[in-house]
Formats: structure tokens, C-alpha cells, sequence
């Protein structure tokens, strides 16, 4: 027979709270910090349940989730803002039954769930494969502590390894919601997996992305600093650097007016590049900016008509 009791609600407006877990809360509407104050009178228990739209200021119970976690309130702190502090821990789900409004305060009547279960060799197998999948996804989530590995390691109970997994997720609070919604542990250690293996893919994505644009900005950074350094060289040895820099910027110009071939253009700004990163003096610039003047006046978009009469021939 189902248990019901009267506790305190606490709307939540940014977070799920599950079961096990323990939270750090600021409370600053009237309503909830007024709740907090009757909690202490209930063996500082509360009820936590999250709001559907977080921008509702003054939730009725359409605009709360089912279900949510009663918890105790471990610590609590009153800022001189007005803001309260608190910290609280999950101890089971339950269902919220009917919401009363006392003005200052909100409390409902609940039914406790629970969702313990005897693990049977299937739900076994299924707990050692997500403790695995989780400590492969703390290795690519780094916003997640290195310890939680050796925590959820520990855990036996199908329910309990489910929310402490779940509590690391980095997913929307929809879909944390949703998990706490799951009653059945099995069920729920199999969505776990299920949405660990999707974040892992998209982290790895983001990792390859991360590191692409660090090599690309490595190389952009290392190829200014050899292009300062060879310019600060080249004022050591006295070459004539201004004309030398006036004379690269006109050749510039002109190849950028000049209306080349995309294969043309391709190989003249490699030939820039290069002779912009040699000395003057050396004998291969010398090279290297004949070639480009030669480029740049040859006759690209010049044509000249042709004759095909045999007779005149």
C-alpha cells in the first residue's frame, strides 16, 4: 500500500536532483525560501521537483514535473542578500500527488517510490557495462572528477548506479527529467549507456575539432614569429629592408590584379610566400622574384586573334 505524507516543496528551476545525490542550491523566491524554514520542522525534508518552464516565477502544479526527489537538507546558509544557501541531499523518488498553495509557501502530498530491485545476472552484466562505458566517458568529459570512477565502481545496487551516472551526464535537464521518470532500474542503467554512448560521440567529435583549429593556429603563430624573426635578421645585417618590403608589397599588388588561373594564382602566392621568407641577398630570391615579375607580365586575359585563312597562308 502506497504511503503518502505532507512535505515542503521546493521548485527547481535550473536542476534535477536525483536520489544519492548531493547538491548545492541557492534559493531566492519567498515561497521557497519560506519552505525551507517548514522543512526544518519536518525532519528538514523536502520535496524537489523541477519546473517544466523555468521562467515561471510563481509555478502552480502544471508547471511541475510528476515526479521529483524528497531530500534532506544537510546545510543552510542565509546570505545578506536575502539569498539562502543550501545543501541537500537526494534520498528517494516520489510522486507528487496533489500541490497546495499556502501563500507563502508551498508543500504537497507525496508518495514515496520505490525502486530498489535484486539484481539478477542480466542487470549484472548491464552494471559492469556501464560502469566501463562511464569511465571511458570521464576520460573525454573533463568536467567530471577522476574519482567518480572509483565511486561508481563501489555501487551494487542496480537504482543506485543508474542515478549516480545519470547525475554526471552532461545532457539537457529535460532529459535528466526523463531519467528520473524511468522507475524500473533496468530500464534505466540501459538509457544511461544509451545517451553515455552519444555523448562520447559528440566529445570526440569536439576533441577532433578542438585539436584541428589549435594545429591550424599553432602554425599560423609559428609562421608570423620565423617572419618577424627573419625581418629583425635582416635589420641586423643592414639589408635594405624598407625597399625590400615596399618592393614584395607592389609585386603583391600586381599579382593580386592580375587576373591569373585558379592553378596560376596557387603557385604564385607559394613563390610570394617563399621570397617573402628569404634574405634578399640570397641568390635564390633573386630567382625566385625574376620568376614572379616574369608571372605577373605575361598577357593572361589578353587575346589575340587568329588568323585561319589557307589561302592568305
Amino acid at each position: 500500500m502506497t504511503t503518502h505524507k505532507t512535505l515542503p516543496v521546493l521548485p527547481l528551476r535550473d536542476i534535477v536532483v536525483f536520489p544519492d545525490m548531493v547538491a548545492p542550491l541557492f534559493v531566492g523566491r519567498d515561497k521557497s525560501v519560506k519552505a525551507l524554514d517548514i522543512g526544518e520542522e519536518s525532519d528538514n525534508q523536502i520535496m524537489l521537483v523541477a519546473q517544466r518552464d523555468a521562467s515561471v516565477e510563481d509555478p502552480s502544479e502544471k508547471d511541475l514535473y510528476e515526479i521529483g526527489t524528497i531530500a534532506k537538507v544537510l546545510q543552510l546558509l542565509k546570505l545578506p542578500d536575502g539569498t539562502v544557501k543550501v545543501l541537500v541531499e537526494g534520498q528517494s523518488r516520489a510522486r507528487l500527488e496533489k500541490l497546495n498553495d499556502h501563500e507563502t509557501y508551498l508543500d504537497a502530498e507525496i508518495s514515496p517510490i520505490d525502486d530498489a530491485v535484486e539484481p539478477d545476472e542480466s542487470i549484472q552484466v548491464l552494471m559492469r557495462a556501464v560502469a566501463d562505458e562511464f569511465e571511458s566517458y570521464v576520460k573525454l568529459n573533463r568536467k567530471i572528477q577522476p574519482d567518480s570512477i572509483a565511486n561508481v565502481s563501489k555501487i551494487t545496487e542496480p537504482d543506485k548506479l543508474s542515478d549516480m551516472v545519470a547525475a554526471q551526464l552532461s545532457i539537457k535537464l529535460s532529459s535528466k527529467q526523463d531519467l528520473l521518470e524511468i522507475l524500473d532500474p533496468k530500464t534505466r542503467l540501459e538509457k544511461v549507456f544509451s545517451l553515455m554512448e552519444g555523448e562520447k560521440g559528440m566529445l570526440q567529435m569536439e576533441r577532433k575539432i578542438k585539436n584541428r583549429v589549435k594545429r591550424q593556429m599553432e602554425k599560423t603563430q609559428r609562421e608570423y614569429y620565423l617572419n618577424e624573426q627573419m625581418k629583425a635578421i635582416q635589420r641586423e645585417l643592414g639589408d635594405n629592408g624598407g625597399n625590400d618590403r615596399d618592393e614584395l608589397a607592389e609585386l603583391e599588388e600586381k599579382l593580386r590584379d592580375t587576373p591569373l588561373s585558379e592553378e596560376a594564382r596557387t603557385k604564385a602566392e607559394a613563390e610570394l610566400k617563399k621570397l617573402q621568407q628569404m634574405s634578399p641577398m640570397s641568390a635564390e630570391s633573386t630567382v625566385v622574384r625574376n620568376y614572379l615579375d616574369w608571372f605577373v607580365s605575361l598577357p593572361w586575359a589578353t587575346r589575340k586573334e587568329i588568323y585561319t585563312d589557307l589561302d592568305e597562308a
